[in-house]
């Protein structure tokens, strides 16, 4: 069954792909779901249903059991106060999802029938008119499956029988490795399913079920398009000259040999044609070399166009006839990172994108769930990406808690030249060695990696995030664990990569721990080059941000800030808005816990991540105020001032050493107190706007004073060209003006512009400027010691806007 859906896997891998020779056929809409408590035994097949006592209701797909028995009445809102608290029981249920539909018609003898299962969440057993079709233990990849002999040819209609088994139970089958470390999700290690499902500290505790993407039924050709990967081999920018490869394999059965068929590769640039070529195919897996003139580059957000050529790969029959055709968007580019293992004082280190040779500052932001029932992704993937453009990020870092995204996503990134770094789906712990686990990760990294691999905008892959620094975290610190010795990121995905993609740079863990970093280092996180900067979450300027903190390339951090009054008021029952504070009536106040996120109600009264925000806004004003309002308002500007702060300390520094700052995060994938700038209901909080200013392709900003004794005045220029800034800064309060001037910024430079004399007292600086005489923008500098009075702090807001 392993050779049979990988043989399949690539089948509808790579970008937009039009079969010509036979239909696809959606199965999404109604279905019917069966559902009772699994027992001793699971139910794998009909037979074993025979007897059991089940509910039905209808259901949708793609859909989650949670939405489907919400809408059918069985069970409350799981979005609402502490609702997932109250679904728990569904983690021992078992789930039969159900359907009939007519053959489609072949239109030659030799045509395949695919039943095609983008995803499945997660143990299922697959049946077609009583027989089994095939299983599925993986929730993050497609499942094909060839059903060609399985279908009724006599005209009656096909019964499909989906039986999904609990994941909790089977991933209780399995005792955790010692190193694994994650004491409040054990599951995760034994299952593959976004690790998030089982709780997180920016997700709830919600193990789902359901066939949460699409089901097609594919009529594919004998001789066809298995995949089609574009690579860019060699570029020279100067020259505008490129060389592409195309490596095409082919389903070719011997019968068709000597059969007249021909392979069109075409390439165009808006229209307009600059690579065509048309020859016999004479083996199944051939590479076509390509050298062009004249090139669009692609490039990410800030450094130019994110130029996209239409590329088509087209079998033709001996008359001409299209038999198969695959068609997809690609960009020329080259992709590297400089890495060292090491960043000291001593010996300065490097963790630097490049593109088409030309270093990248990376601005953006860490991506994570949509939502945490992933069937309605896609209604929140448009909207959640225009964020992002309106935010300016040139890189997202897919966040190894979350699923893999569809193709849709790339698409997007793609037309929009914002980088991916791309953790593959593993996270916080230390996963089996076993054999068993590797063969699992080795299907689905080649079932992932062949689907996206053409998409120009991935720039990264990642083994984990945070597996290294979770293995050594501490609780074994006598022995030392060596995350080397993990095979899933030192062995088996390097040498899977470099068989499928060796055209793109990895990286084992984020963080990760070198084994000179072991050798040297171990422990100390100062040394390393790219580190998740989560500090105490008190004074956003504490030294541990100022410096203790010196790596060169932040990939995590955040800070908490309250969701506005709306949506509070739509995530909590109406008496349990505010406060969460008093201990003794947790019954009463168990939503802000369940909110905060706590994935067990027996953990109890666990306020901590909400009183970050207390902390936060105690230490930046003083006093914490008690009325609604006046918190959030608090609260917002807290995490605003320290999210602007962060970006701005990274690039003020740019290339100096400083190479990029990936903040957490946009937008949360459930109604929760959190790090968000965005929250579940798409409302933005204050930090939002304060990254905006930010993270422009040219910005002005201040630093804080320096060892000289003044403040750096900073210009910044994230584009290939130069750019001509005149800038002015005045005091809010006395309307004193303390610098104006022009200068010019050299294409991907900095300049400082002059040493301001640190203020006296407490304020806020205004900084006007325009950029070539047509742009004008406005940022700002909280200067002073805390506490700040809020009344003052607000009044100066007003001033600058």
């Amino acid at each position: 069954m392993r050779n049979l859906i990988l043989s399949l896997v690539t089948l509808l891998s790579t970008g937009v792909l039009s079969i010509f020779g036979g239909n696809r056929i959606s199965l999404d809409g109604t279905w019917q779901l069966d559902y009772w408590e699994q027992g001793k035994e699971p139910v794998r097949s009909p037979e074993a249903l025979q007897g059991i006592a089940v509910e039905s209701i209808s259901a949708q797909v793609p859909g989650n059991v949670e939405l489907d028995l919400y809408r059918a009445g069985r069970i409350e809102n799981p979005e609402i106060d502490s609702q997932t608290w109250r679904v728990r029981y569904l983690e021992g249920y078992q789930w039969r999802y159900s359907r009939t539909f007519q053959t489609p018609g072949k239109e030659n003898d030799d045509d395949e029938i695919i039943l095609d299962f983008e995803g499945i969440d997660c143990y299922s057993d697959i049946f077609l008119n009583g027989k089994r079709v095939g299983s599925t233990d993986n929730m993050l990849i497609s499942h094909l499956f060839d059903v060609t002999e399985f279908l009724k040819t006599d005209g009656s209609e096909n019964l499909l029988e989906v039986y999904i088994r609990s994941s909790v139970i089977e991933a209780r089958k399995g005792i955790p490795p010692v190193l694994s470390n994650n004491w409040n999700r054990p599951e995760t290690v034994t299952t593959r399913r976004a690790p998030h499902t089982y709780g997180w500290d920016i997700m709830p505790r919600l193990v789902s079920a359901g066939i949460w993407r699409s089901v097609f039924l594919q009529v594919r050709p004998a001789v066809h398009i298995r995949d089609a990967h574009w690579m860019t081999a060699e570029v020279h920018v100067e020259q505008k000259t490129a060389r592409l490869l195309l490596d095409c394999v082919i389903a070719f059965p011997p019968k068709y040999q000597s059969k007249g068929i021909s392979r069109r590769v075409c390439l165009k640039r808006n229209g307009t044609v600059v690579f065509d070529k048309t020859e016999l195919v004479a083996m199944f897996s051939q590479r076509v070399r390509i050298n062009l003139d004249n090139v669009d580059f692609w490039w990410p957000r800030g450094y130019g166009e994110a130029a996209l050529y239409d590329a088509e790969v087209t079998l033709l029959d001996s008359k001409g006839r299209i038999i198969d055709q695959n068609c997809q968007s690609v960009g020329i580019r080259t992709i590297q990172l400089e890495r060292s293992d090491i960043h000291t004082a001593e010996e300065p280190g490097r963790f630097c994108f490049y593109v088409n040779q030309e270093p990248i500052f990376i601005h953006g932001s860490n991506w994570t769930p949509l939502d945490a029932l992933h069937s309605r992704d896609k209604q929140h993937l448009e909207k959640a990406l225009a964020l992002a453009v309106d935010l300016n990020c040139n890189l997202l870092r897919c966040w190894g808690g979350n699923v893999y995204e569809d193709h849709d996503f790339y698409d997007f990134c793609d037309r929009n030249g914002i980088l991916i770094w791309q953790d593959f789906s593993m996270g916080c712990s230390y996963y089996p060695q076993a054999r068993w686990f590797q063969e699992a990760i080795e299907r689905e990294v080649e079932s992932f990696v062949i689907k996206v691999r053409s998409h120009p905008c991935i720039a990264l892959w990642a083994g984990n995030n945070e597996d290294d620094e979770m293995m050594c975290d501490g609780h074994f610190a006598f022995y030392k664990p060596d995350p080397g010795m993990d095979k899933v990121s030192r062995v088996t995905l390097p040498y899977l990569l470099f068989e499928l993609d060796p055209t793109r740079p990895y990286l084992p863990s984020s963080p990760y721990w070198s084994e000179r970093y072991c050798r040297e280092y171990y422990g100390n996180t100062d040394a390393l080059p790219e580190r998740h900067l989560w500090g105490p979450r008190g004074y956003y300027k504490d030294p541990f941000y100022t410096t203790e903190a010196q790596c060169i390339f932040a990939s995590e951090t955040g800070y908490h800030g309250m969701p506005c009054r709306s949506s509070l008021e739509k995530m909590f029952t109406a008496d349990k808005v505010y406060p969460w504070t008093d201990k003794k009536q947790f019954h009463w106040k168990d939503e802000w816990i369940a909110k905060a996120v706590t994935e067990y109600e027996e953990y109890g009264y666990m306020p901590e991540r909400n009183n970050l925000m207390i902390n936060q806004v105690k230490a930046l004003f003083g006093s914490v105020p008690t009325d609604l309002d006046e918190f959030i308002f608090a609260s917002q500007s807290v995490q605003a001032e320290a999210m602007k702060y962060f970006v701005e300390r990274f690039r003020g520094r740019k290339f100096a050493p400083c190479t990029g700052i990936l903040w957490w995060n946009i937008r949360d994938g459930w109604p929760i107190i959190s790090d968000a700038v965005v929250d579940w209901y798409f409302t933005p909080k204050m930090a939002y706007e304060f990254i905006r200013n930010v993270q422009r392709d040219v910005c002005v900003m201040i630093l804080d004073a320096t060892a000289e004794g003044g403040c750096p005045l900073v210009a910044v220029n994230d584009t290939r060209e130069e750019h001509t800034v005149s800038v002015i800064v005045k005091d809010v309060d006395s309307g004193k003006w303390l610098y104006e001037g022009k200068v010019l910024i050299p294409a991907n430079g900095k300049v400082d512009l002059s040493l301001l004399a640190y203020p006296k007292d407490q304020g806020m600086l205004k900084i006007l400027y325009r950029v070539d005489k047509k742009d004008d923008y406005i940022n700002h500098y909280l200067y002073g010691r805390p506490p700040f009075r809020l009344t003052n702090y607000r009044d100066w807001l007003k001033k600058i806007r």
